[in-house]
Parts: C-alpha cells; structure tokens; sequence
C-alpha cells in the first residue's frame, strides 16, 4: 500500500475516533490525546500487519513462479537432448538399407513426429518462458511503484495483485497439466520406436544367423557383425542369437579379428583352440607356429597362442578338456584358465574345477605359471632335458612325464609298444600313474559365465 493512502485512511481514522467520544466527556486535554492516539495505534499496527502480509504473499509467489520457470527451462532442455537423440536414431536408421528398409522408413517416419512433437513442446515451453518474465516484471513494477510513488492513491492496487497472481496460478496448473499429457504422448512414441527397432534388429539377426548356417556348411568363415561390430568369442556370438556351431570371425578387445572354430551347446559358445583326430596336421612345430597357429578349421588345427591370449585376457574363462583313448574311453575336465602374454613365454595358469569326484586331473595344475616350450625354445623346468626335442610338439612342460597332447598322431599301434614312440605320441597321465594314449583331444575355452 502506498504512503499517501496510509496518511489519508489513517486521517479517516483518527476523524472518526474523534467524533465517537461523547461530547459531554470532562477530562484534561493530555488526556482526551492520549487515548485517541492508543486507538491510532492498534488501527495502525493492524495495517502494518496486513502490509507486510501482502508482501510475504507476493514474494512467496514470486519465488514459486521462478521454481516454474526454471523446471520449464530444465524441461526445455530435457527435449532438447531428446530431439538430438532422436536426430541421432534418425540418422542410424538411414544408414540401414535392403532387407529391412520398409520398416526403417517406418522408423524415420516414426523419429520425424516424434521430432515435430518435440517442436510443438519446446515452443510452449518457450511461450511459458516468456509469460513468466512478463508476469514477474508487472509484479516488479507493482511492488516498486508501492515503495516509490507518493503522488497517487489507489485503493484497488492490492487486489488486483490477487486477482492477477491467481489467474497466473490457474494458468500454470493448465499448462503444467499440458506438458504432462505432452510427456505421456513422447513416452508413448518412444516406446514404439523402441518396439520397431527391436523388431528390426531381430530381422538383421535373423538373416545372418541364416547365412552364417549357409557358410558353415560350405566350411567357409563368415563374420558375424553386430549392431558394434565383431563379437569378441564364440560364447558373445551365442548371446547375439546364434546356436549353429561353425567358423565365424572374432575380434577380442584390443586385438586384430582372426577366424575361429565354435561349438554352440545348450550352455553357450565355446571358442576351440585345438582339434586332434586322424592324424593330418603335423604337431611338431617350432615356436613361430605355435605362436601365430596353424591347420585347418575344418579339420585338426592349433589356434595359435597369440590369439589364445588375446581372448583369455578379455575376462575370466574357463578351460574344457575333452579326450578319447584307444580303448574308445572318454575323459574330461575343468580348469578355471589364463594365458599370459609372450613377454612371459606365454605361461599357463590352471585351477582345477571339480564338480564332481569323476574328472581327471588331464593337466596337472601343481606348476601353475609354467611357460610354454618348443623344440627351439626350451623353457621346461627340466634342467639337462629338451621335453619338447624328446617328446616332439609343444606344450607347457615342467618335467618330460606329466602329459603332452601336442606329441605325435600314433598311426600304427603296433609303435605304442616301443617305450620311446609311445612318449613321443600325444599322452596323458592318469591319477592311477598310467601313460594312456589318446586318439582324440579338444580344448575350448569360454567365459566363466558359461557355467553359471
């Protein structure tokens, strides 16, 4: 309320205090002026109180719409990054062509009026922005002028103040109610994008798994590409839809790709690094060999330890050992499995998984961290023995009699019988101490995740 106003209604006021004592009242004039100034007072403080009631109010208000405002400006730019999510989704969506293009010009149509909502909100919320800055200025303007101007009275200042912050309020409530419905409506969309790209991702996987089918059977490597790229091992490829076993392309992290062999089981992939079953690869390799792999496929092959390595290193895995020996008996094992590098002579680490009492100890895991030997790289524990020169092969020796399942193929039985050809032939020991020759072997690897 402006001063002018508060002299007049109190010179109103003392008026009629004045004229509301009796006029036959004998008293002295201190008086008379005391007590009229006592009602003066309570009228006084009363308006006071109700002054700065309308100014709590009016700040109280203030402070609200600018909470609006700056949860509008936050909502702005909220659909700002949507829009350039979409424009991003958009875009991929484009770059996607032949066998699902009818359904991502769905999807670009689908991003475009999600895009042309965005508009339509951004717009609103830039009009509330406006309107908010328009209404705090006039409320400015009110207040100071009540403070300032000194030459006019108007009695309806303050409920105008009322009557426009309560129209200002029902107007926020109606545009917060709008922009709700406007989010419900995004939201929708959103999730009708994200229904059609699904769809569209499980047509891609679809048409691939079914040539990778096509080119297994041709024994021919096919790389298996994702939404991001290669799959980093045969169990990746499996939790990306495929369950045909066959030669796909892998690229571990870090690592350049390189063709693998892959069993796909009930459980998940597993990534084979080394088939023996008739005899037609030569195992008795040096070094540079074993290193960068060699064989075939489709047929005995040994993956190569570089490419052992690289994908050991991904995470935690797990070793299987699969054997058959000459007695057509089969034997298997687990091992919790790591392959260090090459500036380490590319060590293996084993930890023995026995989940149950029926597994073999295939590779002994009492010199865990051995390095890995070759007829010109002796890096057995054996101080005045070549194993690898003795035995032929390569393996992660300790000493000259444990196992080595890269020895020779024994062609003929009737060589077993001689002590020294037997050695020489792929073996393993079993728990009873018997040298066994085997007939096949098979070692995959996948991530521990495989058997949870």
């Amino acid at each position: 309320m402006k001063m002018p106003q508060l002299l007049i209604l109190l010179l109103t006021i003392l008026v009629h205090v004045a004229a509301g004592f009796p006029t036959d009242r004998r008293a002295l004039p201190g008086q008379d002026k005391h007590a009229s100034w006592d009602d003066v007072n309570v009228v006084a403080h009363g308006l006071l109180q109700l002054g700065q009631g309308l100014k709590e109010h009016v700040d109280k208000t203030k402070a609200q719409m600018r909470d609006i405002n700056a949860k509008l400006k936050a909502f702005n730019s909220t659909m700002a990054e949507l829009e350039k999510k979409q424009q991003e989704q958009n875009e991929a969506l484009m770059t996607r062509g032949g066998e699902v293009e009818g359904k991502e010009k769905m999807a670009v149509e689908l991003a475009e009026e999600v895009r042309v909502k965005v508009e339509e909100v951004k717009k609103q919320s830039e009009d509330i922005s406006s309107r908010m800055d328009r209404l705090e200025e006039k409320v400015d303007e009110v207040l100071t002028g009540s403070k300032l101007d000194s030459n006019y009275s108007d009695h309806s200042g303050i409920p105008f103040i009322q009557r426009l912050v309560a129209a200002q309020n029902r107007r926020i409530d109606q545009l917060v109610e709008k922009i709700k419905q406007q989010q419900s409506k995004l939201e929708k969309q959103s999730l009708h994008l994200q229904a059609l790209q699904s769809k569209v991702s499980h047509k891609r996987v679809k048409s691939h798994r079914r040539r990778d089918e096509e080119r297994a059977l041709r024994g021919e490597a096919e790389e298996s590409k994702g939404t991001s790229g290669l799959a980093r091992d045969c169990h990746d490829l499996f939790v990306q839809g495929q369950r045909a076993s066959g030669i796909y392309t892998v690229q571990p992290e870090n690592s350049q790709p390189f063709s693998v062999l892959c069993e796909m089981t009930s459980e998940g992939g597993w990534t084979i690094i080394q088939k023996r079953q008739d005899g037609s690869q030569n195992f008795n390799q040096l070094w540079e060999s074993y290193k960068k792999g060699f064989g075939s496929l489709n047929g005995e092959f040994w993956l190569g330890l570089e490419n052992i390595h690289s994908l050991s290193k991904q995470g935690q895995y797990v070793l299987q050992v699969e054997l058959s020996d000459r007695a057509g008996e089969q034997h298997m094992a687990h091992y919790r499995f790591q392959l260090d590098g090459e500036e380490k002579k590319f060590a293996l680490h084993l930890e023995q998984e026995t989940s149950s009492g029926a597994e073999e100890e295939i590779m002994t895991t009492a010199a865990s961290g051995r390095p890995f030997s070759t007829a010109d790289r002796d890096n057995d524990l054996t101080a005045d023995v070549n194993c690898a020169e003795l035995l032929t092969g390569g393996w992660w020796f300790s000493s000259c009699g444990e196992s080595n399942l890269n020895g020779r193929y024994p062609r003929r039985p009737s060589l077993l019988r001689r002590q020294k050809s037997r050695r020489q032939a792929m073996f393993w020991t079993s728990l009873k101490g018997q040298n066994n020759s085997l007939k096949t072997t098979l070692l995959k690897i996948a991530p521990v995740t495989i058997k949870q």
